[in-house]
């Protein structure tokens, strides 16, 4: 299912700060000094390479952002697949704003692209399964709503967006709290009704443990092998959610989603994403 865009408003601050950091104090020097202000010209985004596009919203904000007066036409949406060739977006108009624009505009597009195609990379091999792919917090600081957004683009799923998200009990947090049973007996004492609990297992004991004390909604099954993780979701028989998390390549991902488990995270689908190559022409 297509996902609806958010509001430009939530994505101005993010692309307002992109621009400042691009034009510094004085602005585009280059451009004001060679291009005379009434050049007028049509651009257009353009694909080098396949993929899944992300960030053509993002990206038709940064020129309306420099200049409100220029004609921005996307010709794909975040989410559509894309061919090398392909014209993404034509924008009409000062031919200085275009070319002030251009960086950031390309930065996101760029970036949030590749993230959306590695992501569609892992979710194709899951098919035929019901395992979803989904995200984690090892995202670039201050980028993290529009490279989760890549990732729904990509048809994955997105993990907790922040700390106060949802209660995630790590393998510290253990260490520190005095045991798995300390922490979900504290967690059934205080928690909302409304906020979910994850727990992280990295043996299957663990796992058992964490059935029988209850209180946790999820389970993450932390740098398990593939048997065992299979023998996971035997014992927890559907009870809880079970997140595989770890070491999952791309080359795990078909036999990991075989074993059953409902979600897989991956951080490289954010912190390892190679850029799509798309680039603005005159």
């Amino acid at each position: 299912m297509t996902q609806a865009p958010l509001p430009d408003l939530i994505l101005e601050p993010l692309v307002r700060a992109a621009l400042m950091e691009d034009l510094g104090t004085y602005g585009d020097i280059t451009t004001r000094t060679v291009i005379p202000a009434d050049t007028h010209y049509t651009a257009r985004l353009n694909a080098r390479a396949d993929g899944v596009l992300s960030g053509i919203q993002i990206a038709a904000l940064a020129f309306r952002l420099i200049d409100p007066d220029l004609k921005v036409t996307a010709h794909k949406s975040d989410g559509d697949s894309i061919a090398s060739g392909d014209v993404l977006m034509q924008i009409e108009g000062r031919a200085a704003s275009i070319l002030s624009a251009e960086r950031v505009a390309l930065n996101f597009v760029g970036r949030l692209s590749g993230i959306a195609t590695l992501t569609a990379s892992f979710v194709a091999e899951t098919k035929g399964t019901a395992t979803r792919i989904t995200c984690t917090r090892k995202t670039t600081p201050g980028l993290r709503l529009v490279e989760k957004q890549a990732v729904l683009h990509g048809g994955g799923f997105n993990h907790r967006f922040s700390l106060s998200d949802a209660i995630m009990i790590k393998d510290n947090h253990i260490a520190a709290a005095g045991g798995i049973r300390t922490v979900l007996q504290a967690v059934k004492a205080q928690a909302s009704h409304m906020v979910r609990t994850e727990i992280e297992v990295d043996r299957l004991d663990q796992l058992q443990e964490v059935l029988d004390e209850g209180g946790a909604d999820v389970v993450l099954l932390d740098n398990m092998d593939t048997l065992t993780l299979r023998d996971a979701v035997k014992i927890n028989a559907g009870r809880l959610v079970l997140e595989a998390s770890g070491n999952m390549r791309i080359d795990r991902i078909a036999e990991v989603a075989a074993t059953g488990v409902d979600y897989i995270s991956s951080g490289a689908l954010t912190h390892s994403a190679q850029t799509l190559d798309i680039g603005l022409d005159f």
